[in-house]
């Protein structure tokens, strides 16, 4: 399988292709990083990182992308550019019929090192690692796009196939209301 991780930033979105399977050796296909220029509007930032995803998608073919899940920070302005800089790669992975998954920042740690709270230097080195790269990628945007579709191929399918069961199965019908009671509005019986 091969899946395209996308670690989403207005300033740098890194972008990474991996190919491999649960229990496989993994094979580093490409890695990049996409820079915007901070004095450039929002719509000519979001077009330049749109069309440097779907250069990916076109060159790499991936079965799968996998963007990191935007998670609550202090900084909203940050927040606002990371979840738009996503939804540019999803729209043009959906656009192509490529299935995406989101991937939680320690979901993709945990996948990578063992450990959920590991920091940036511990993701590299491992990325480097199972990639059998000499050093980590730089800058760690290119680092945790790779993190993100390792964690995909590890992760993905499994999570897929819960999410799917879990939508199949019979869900236990809830009354809206307790058996045998009226509601009283207003005060009138």
């Amino acid at each position: 399988m091969r899946v395209l991780g996308v670690d989403p930033g207005l300033t740098r979105c890194g972008v990474g292709v991996v190919d491999g399977s649960p229990g496989r050796r993994l094979s580093l296909v490409s890695v990049d990083v996409l820079r915007t220029p901070a004095d450039l509007d929002l719509a000519a930032r979001l077009l330049l990182i749109e069309r440097g995803v779907e250069e990916v998608l076109d060159e790499c073919r991936p079965d799968a992308v996998a963007v990191e899940r935007v998670f609550a920070q202090h900084n909203v302005r940050t927040v606002m550019g990371t979840a738009q800089a996503g939804a540019v790669a999803i729209a043009a992975a959906a656009r192509r019929g490529i299935p995406v998954v989101l991937h939680t920042p320690s979901e993709v740690k945990a996948a990578v090192t063992g450990s959920g709270r590991a920091d940036k230097a511990q993701v590299g080195a491992m990325v480097a690692r199972l990639l059998s790269l000499s050093a980590a990628p730089r800058p760690a945007d290119a680092a945790d796009a790779l993190a993100l579709a390792i964690c995909h191929l590890w992760r993905g399918d499994a999570s897929a196939r819960l999410a799917a069961a879990a939508a199949a199965a019979p869900r236990p019908r809830i009354p809206t209301r307790a058996p045998g009671r009226r509601v009283v509005v207003g005060g009138a019986r």
